[in-house]
């Protein structure tokens, strides 16, 4: 009997899991057909590792779960950034530094604001939000490059980039 449970349990759990990777392989594919821009294999990496998106049983989930996802990488980035300001070797570009960590609290304002559009339904106002998001990445990189100076946080700012692209073609899907 116990054994009968056990594999009753285990059986719902299975499908939960394989419901909420079809979700994410599904919506990967249909942003990625909306937008190239938005990397299928990327974007499935990026959610299967979260444990907010493997949960989601709906595409408004996965919008949700994608969009914390992208919060944290800009905490983190901040975090990254704080530290090289700290690094010797970077000494003749803290300015700089300092302005990108400028433009990751805003791309947290920003994000922060699509969470709440998206529980309120607000899809258009998520999508505006999530778009100065995806802008903060590539003005950080311009500012190095107007300073023409070398950026030791391209690879970063580039998965930020993708990862606030994720959410906004979801926005788009909804």
């Amino acid at each position: 009997m116990k054994f009968l449970v056990s594999l009753s349990i285990f059986s719902l759990l299975l499908n939960g899991f394989a419901t909420a990777q079809t979700l994410i392989q599904d919506s990967c594919k249909k942003a990625f057909a909306k937008d190239p821009q938005v990397t299928y294999e990327f974007c499935v990496k990026s959610l299967t590792e979260d444990p907010q998106s493997k949960a989601a049983t709906t595409l408004e989930g996965l919008l949700l779960a994608s969009t914390k996802n992208a919060a944290a990488k800009f905490t983190n980035m901040k975090g990254v950034v704080q530290q090289d300001i700290k690094d010797k070797r970077y000494a003749d570009i803290v300015g700089l530094l300092r302005l990108c960590l400028g433009f990751y609290d805003d791309a947290n304002d920003d994000l922060n604001t699509a969470l709440k559009n998206v529980q309120s339904h607000d899809y258009e106002g998520a999508n505006i939000n999530l778009s100065a998001a995806l802008d903060v990445s590539g003005n950080c990189e311009d500012a190095f490059k107007e300073d023409k100076k070398k950026s030791p946080i391209t690879t970063e700012n580039d998965i930020l980039y993708k990862k606030v692209l994720i959410p906004l073609a979801f926005t788009n899907m909804l």
